[in-house]
């Protein structure tokens, strides 16, 4: 039985090309996709709604961090595909008893690349993961020809959350994704996601202010509101999954962060 190692470092074992694949972790559950694995995949999360055919018609095995185990034991997955952020230790742990885990860990592009290429390895898509690295380096090599013409870069603060208000910190995958577009942490010392007070925001300096579509969904409301404290910034509704989503989406996040003219 082949072995691989994860981005934890760890080693795990599952045989050649699994049959039963479940993903725990919306990202990933879109890149199984795109690399044709269509039969393989047995089990999802209720929050991996890409693609929505797969959304519709896969087992669901719970949220990110509220897995189902006793679903999971049904289905005797062959591989599951998880990230420590996004999921639960105690129960990746609980898991890992049965069945093999492959657990990814992103801070950016590069983690986002590697991680395309090792679960195309482990699922015997080997070719078709190297297509997609190489289509979205270009498309990162692009974009970053085309912030070369452009101003320096920008502070800029990420709320993902609302009462309270939360950003992305400075070692965090959004925020990576956040110096791609020309944009600095306006808080830079600021990790993972804190909280952030209204005089805080009003106070750091921030000429934009990005208001992301998850994981709480922003609107035009709630960008009006910010907008009274914080009369001379920027203040723009962003596609969450663009900054956040570190699978096969990154194909498209180079153009979308072209369009939103930053």
């Amino acid at each position: 039985m082949p072995s691989y190692v994860d981005q934890l470092g760890r080693t795990v074992h599952c045989i050649d090309a699994p049959q039963r694949i479940i993903s725990l972790v919306p990202s990933q559950t879109e890149l199984l996709f795109d690399l044709g694995l269509d039969t393989e995949v047995a089990g999802i999360t209720k929050f991996c709604v890409h693609p929505g055919s797969w959304f519709r018609s896969t087992a669901r095995i719970g949220g990110p961090k509220n897995l189902h185990l006793q679903t999971i034991e049904r289905i005797k997955p062959d591989l599951v595909i998880a990230n420590k952020e996004e999921n639960n230790q105690e129960e990746i742990e609980a898991i890992e008893k049965q069945f093999p885990v492959w657990i990814s860990d992103i801070k950016n592009l590069e983690d986002a690349l590697a991680m395309i290429r090792s679960v195309g390895m482990m699922t015997g898509k080997q070719s078709e993961s190297e297509s997609i690295v190489d289509r979205i380096k270009k498309g990162f090599d692009e974009l970053s020809k085309s912030m070369k013409q452009a101003r320096g870069p920008s502070p800029a603060l990420y709320l993902i959350w609302r009462n309270p208000y939360m950003l992305a910190g400075s070692d965090t995958f959004i925020y990576d994704m956040m110096t791609r577009c020309g944009l600095v942490n306006a808080i830079p010392d600021l990790q993972r996601y804190p909280q952030i007070s209204m005089e805080e925001m009003t106070t750091c300096g921030a000429e934009y202010i990005l208001l992301a579509s998850e994981p709480f969904p922003f609107s035009q409301k709630h960008l009006a509101e910010l907008k009274q404290h914080l009369p001379d910034a920027k203040i723009i509704l962003v596609d969450g999954e663009m900054f956040s989503w570190y699978g096969s989406r990154l194909l498209k996040a180079p153009v979308y962060f072209e369009s939103l003219h930053l």
